[in-house]
């Protein structure tokens, strides 16, 4: 054990190699994004081993890096990468275009034929649209339920 721990003290540049080799193959395979953090921490790491700082230290140091690169940057590169939200049935609607196939009017549905040929039943956004006719492009504002709600484009 001594041994180990020995050649790990000698070679502590090589160490966080391989400890960034390992997160970042880690990532690679899961793509969560929480062992790229401690990737970037390792290559940090590499610089602070040729200080001549302890094992413990330069281990808490990367400890503190990994977590405060995952409270601060993790939301944004989620949001930004758009992570674990894959737009999916109903979901994928909002923004797309659909043509009116039955008239909407401000108090009864009508329908709308969406990209994909599904035919959706459809009410007017907003208090002020009195009628759409047969014929016209909308665009899917958001759905409730089964219903799209519709806007003239």
């Amino acid at each position: 054990m001594n041994e180990v721990l020995d050649l790990i003290l000698s070679h502590l540049p090589w160490f966080w190699v391989g400890v960034m080799v390992l997160c970042l193959i880690f990532e690679a395979v899961t793509f969560t994004l929480t062992t790229g953090w401690a990737a970037i921490s390792a290559l940090v790491m590499i610089f602070f081993s040729r200080t001549g700082l302890p094992l413990r230290w330069q281990l808490l140091i990367f400890f503190l890096i990994t977590i405060v690169l995952m409270i601060f940057t993790r939301p944004f590169a989620v949001k930004k990468l758009r992570l674990g939200r894959v737009a999916t049935n109903v979901n994928s609607l909002d923004g797309q275009e659909v043509l009116v196939v039955k008239k909407i009017t401000r108090f009864e549905k009508g329908e709308v034929k969406a990209s994909n040929g599904v035919v959706w039943t459809a009410l007017g956004e907003g208090s002020e649209i009195e009628e759409i006719p047969k014929g016209t492009v909308c665009v899917v504002v958001r759905v409730e339920g089964n219903t799209l709600l519709v806007k003239e484009k």
